[in-house]
């Protein structure tokens, strides 16, 4: 039976000089940034891609990065130090704050606050116009791995390394519900606020759908969807696909709500990546994926219905 989506290559962008963990996009929907482990924070246009721009070289690797849409400013988590803030506009430097000791995995803005997991279990809170830290929140000896916003809860979920996913409330900073969700390191989170679903991918390489929304919480879907831990979810603008990336160096497209698999892409059928796929970002154009992976290199996917 033939897919229900056509997957072209449309892409591919080099330059790093290792691993790449992190990407993010703008406000101009082509152009995205990425950053790894050379510690170079490149800025990418999808109509131009063998040209990028060095927006900045830090001394550590990177595994996050977060853009700051009111204000054009885009935040880097340096590994074993803390955070940068560049301005897009005049691309130099105008914040940084030593914050850790650790690995920076994750790092979100909700309510003019920066919310940054660490290696260490910690969850640090920075006021997000000073960048200063205001707390530091830990619920468990393992790391925290990703972060994701839920409104309707007024709250965040956090994944853990020891497996589970915490609530944590933005009201007080206290955790109002623990998940025992996975058997290992829960790597990705992904909440869709239309149909009120959680998502988690793992080193368990389970991917599951959680109806977080209602109390107690729901595993409705439980899928051992990859060979390999899942490092990422996205979902398509329009919240009708899930993909996921994983170490077993395929990227998979889902349908959001029954989570029937409708596309493997990778390197035998679609010219993909050769290792291990660390993160994805739908852009703002609603046919293109991009791909960051252990080989260096970063994929523009277009991905379009196969009438």
């Amino acid at each position: 039976m033939p897919s229900p989506f056509l997957v072209q290559k449309k892409a591919t962008f080099t330059g790093h000089k290792d691993c790449i963990y992190a990407l993010c996009g703008t406000s101009n929907q082509n152009e995205f940034i990425s950053s790894g482990s050379d510690g170079h924070v490149v800025l990418w246009n999808t109509d131009n891609p063998d040209h990028g721009q060095l927006l900045a070289k830090v001394a550590q690797s990177v595994y996050a990065l977060n853009y700051e849409s009111e204000s054009n400013n885009l935040l880097i988590g340096q590994n074993f130090e803390g955070v940068h803030r560049i301005s897009l506009e005049t691309k130099t430097l105008t914040q940084s704050l030593k914050i850790t000791d650790a690995a920076i995995f994750d790092i979100l803005v909700v309510n003019h606050q920066i919310f940054i997991a660490t290696g260490n279990g910690a969850v640090e809170v920075l006021a997000q116009e000073a960048l200063l830290k205001t707390h530091s929140l830990k619920f468990s000896e393992k790391s925290a791995r990703c972060l994701v916003h839920i409104p309707e809860m007024d709250c965040i979920a956090i994944g853990y390394s020891d497996g589970f996913i915490r609530m944590l409330s933005l009201k007080n900073f206290s955790v109002i519900h623990e998940i025992p969700a996975h058997t290992n390191s829960v790597f990705a989170l992904h909440f869709t606020a239309q149909t009120g679903i959680l998502y988690s991918g793992s080193r368990d390489a389970h991917l599951k759908a959680w109806q977080i929304l209602q109390f107690p919480e729901h595993s409705f879907l439980d899928i051992p969807a990859h060979l390999y831990a899942i490092n990422a979810i996205v979902s398509s603008p329009n919240n009708q696909l899930i993909a996921t990336a994983s170490m077993d160096k395929s990227i998979k497209l889902w349908d959001a709500g029954t989570l029937k698999l409708l596309k493997v892409i990778n390197k035998a059928r679609d010219a993909g990546h050769a290792t291990s796929i660390n993160k994805l970002l739908w852009t703002n154009n609603p046919c293109h994926l991009v791909s960051a992976s252990d080989d260096r290199t970063l994929s523009l996917w277009e991905i379009k219905e196969n009438l």
